[in-house]
């Protein structure tokens, strides 16, 4: 995957992960690179695994949920509102 594709499935991954933990989002830049960098951790952790199935799936919903617990994790050291 080229880095544009990178960049749209990581906006996508902090998008999705924005939604879903309410109160912890960094607005869009901020999402976006949480998004990427949750991408990142969910593929060195379970990247060769295939856990989803095919690749698309894998870059999706392993991005969401590596950015949805990154926010959870930040959201501890962050102050609540």
């Amino acid at each position: 995957m080229g880095i544009i594709g990178a960049l749209i499935i990581g906006a996508l991954c902090g998008m999705f992960a924005g939604m879903i933990v309410k109160g912890h989002g960094f607005g869009c830049l901020g999402n976006i690179v949480v998004g990427l960098v949750g991408a990142g951790l969910f593929g060195v952790l379970f990247g060769s695994l295939n856990v989803f199935g095919n690749e698309l799936a894998n870059h999706l919903l392993g991005g969401t949920l590596g950015a949805i617990g990154l926010l959870l994790v930040i959201g501890l050291f962050t102050k609540s509102r």
